[in-house]
């Protein structure tokens, strides 16, 4: 017994040393990747390639090498043709553009999204789309707010916008969608919940039983209406439902404005609707995925899928370092303990 207190011992502290070290090394490694980084990386990928090489793949499967390789070179010859004609007039095949935003209660993907736009507008003309997929459950008002008139600089300089919800675009997620000129849900995407709502715990009988005592002063009438510690006030309840019943009719009129055929007394009561139920109630045009949405317009159009990455900052590039050597030296820790077999 004694053997394996002292082993479990050493144990302990040569694995709390090699996290230290494993740490320290990683942090130095990610400080001088980080060095001469630029403020953010554009990434922009033509899908047609991508769709193209999958056929090319599944046309040598069921076709034999041989009629591929002949299809190949026929369409090779078709596809110079085509860009000589297009060279001699200096025109373009119309595009559309693909964005993806995956929204989180914070709605922090609006610096992704306010770069991938504006790199977008430098070039498409009205006979261009963007399409955005949202994906989003809600969030922040004032976030959601920003992600919506990013969206809105699209439509506002005549180029067609198209929302394509697969799986949810609900309350802050759906006042993204409602700026739209054409919205097509999956079957089963999760839209509408057009409400608010707020909620806080209140912990003030319980300080007072143990005698704590909680001083909050301000300077306005309404500077506080709720807190999570202190006594709250049936006129500080009153204006804080006043607050969110007033920020339920902003949202209200910003879809009015946006899609003035939804019924708004049948919708704006924070239910959810799937997309088969969400299109007789007009929250959506289309019952299609994206990928069919975007393999439709393959023939005709190029397509870009548009992708920002914004360069880490120092304390997020320190916090994934570490996070990375904790796992492999847990890995690696467990690893160990199952080979190790302790005398009986």
């Amino acid at each position: 017994m004694e053997f394996l207190i002292d082993y479990g011992s050493f144990l302990a502290k040569g694995v709390t040393l090699l996290v230290l070290i494993l740490i320290a090394v990683g942090m130095i490694s990610s400080l001088k990747k980080g060095e001469g980084q630029e403020k953010g990386k554009l990434e922009v990928t033509r899908l047609n390639d991508k769709y193209e090489n999958m056929r090319k793949q599944m046309a040598a499967l069921l076709e034999g090498k041989k009629a591929a390789k002949k299809s190949g070179k026929e369409e090779k010859k078709d596809k110079k043709k085509e860009e000589k004609a297009k060279a001699k007039t200096h025109e373009r095949k119309p595009t559309t553009f693909l964005v993806d935003f995956h929204g989180d209660i914070q709605a922090k993907q609006v610096s992704r999204l306010r770069e991938e736009i504006s790199a977008i507008l430098t070039i498409a003309n009205k006979d261009d789309e963007v399409v955005v997929r949202v994906e989003s459950g809600g969030g922040v008002i004032h976030g959601y707010g920003l992600a919506a008139s990013q969206l809105d600089r699209v439509r506002s300089k005549g180029i067609k916008l198209t929302i394509a919800v697969d799986k949810v675009a609900a309350s802050g997620g759906y006042m993204m969608a409602c700026v739209a000129d054409h919205i097509v849900a999956a079957p089963f995407a999760i839209l509408g919940s057009i409400g608010v709502v707020a909620q806080m715990p209140n912990i003030h009988r319980l300080l007072k039983k143990h005698d704590v005592d909680v001083e909050l002063h301000t300077a306005g009438e309404y500077k506080r209406t709720l807190t999570m510690i202190g006594e709250n006030t049936e006129e500080g309840r009153e204006k804080f439902v006043k607050d969110l019943q007033e920020a339920h009719e902003l949202f209200k009129t910003f879809i009015a404005e946006h899609r003035p055929q939804v019924d708004l007394e049948k919708v704006a009561t924070g239910e959810i609707w799937f997309g088969k139920q969400a299109i007789d109630q007009n929250l959506v045009d289309e019952i299609m995925t994206s990928d069919e949405y975007l393999l439709n317009q393959m023939v005709d159009r190029d397509i870009y899928e548009i992708r920002f990455t914004p360069k880490r900052t120092l304390s997020e590039r320190l916090g994934k370092t570490a996070e990375s050597a904790s796992v492999q030296v847990m890995d690696r820790l467990m690893e160990r303990l199952s080979e190790t077999r302790f005398p009986s």
